[in-house]
């Protein structure tokens, strides 16, 4: 029996491996075991399953950090603290030939942003929620008195965003736990001192 969500698990890991672009349709048939006429049928193109499976990786990724950047269980910092300890371990457990696949959003955005308006509508949309969720922990933060930063919590918000995008970026240039760790401690030095 056809398995929709496998399907679009495994087309979301053959493009998180190797790009949309560099992803065949043999690529997908292999990774998915449907046919091309199948893969057709029930997602109509190449560009219609991308956009699937990215939706499905934004929802998981962005869901799980969102909950780590709203647990009330923590101060501001802590659950900042924690979506980075999140981040390191992702990029040492999601490898492929010994390298990290990354981000497939970051990957989204630097091979198709400036050229697929729908990704790129997919990609900001993503985005404006993790800004919005990481300026609120700041403000948290502040209040609780975990982060003590006077720079404008917008601006804090992109730095830590445009940071694990940094981070995501080095580990796949084979940066390893210990140098994304002390990137992380960077972060906190930003928000903490």
């Amino acid at each position: 029996m056809f398995d929709e969500e496998r399907a679009l698990d495994a087309a979301m890991r053959t493009f998180w491996e190797k790009g949309y672009e560099s992803t065949s349709t043999q690529d997908l048939c292999e990774a998915t075991g449907l046919g091309r006429s199948s893969i057709y049928n029930t997602f109509k193109s190449k560009h219609d399953l991308f956009e699937r499976a990215l939706a499905r990786y934004i929802d998981t990724m962005t869901t799980a950090q969102l909950a780590i950047l709203e647990d009330p269980g923590r101060s501001g910092a802590d659950r900042v603290r924690a979506l980075l300890a999140t981040i390191v371990d992702n990029e040492t457990e999601y490898r492929s030939g010994g390298r990290s696949l990354g981000c497939l959003t970051v990957n989204t955005t630097v091979e198709l942003a400036g050229r697929d308006a729908r990704a790129a509508g997919m990609l900001e949309r993503d985005t404006s929620r993790r800004l919005a969720a990481l300026r609120a922990v700041i403000e948290q933060g502040r209040r609780d008195g975990s982060i003590t930063s006077t720079r404008d919590a917008g601006a804090l918000a992109r730095f830590i965003n445009a940071t694990i995008g940094g981070m995501r970026v080095s580990s796949q240039g084979g940066a390893d736990r210990a140098t994304l760790e002390a990137i992380a401690e960077v972060v906190m030095d930003a928000l903490t001192h």
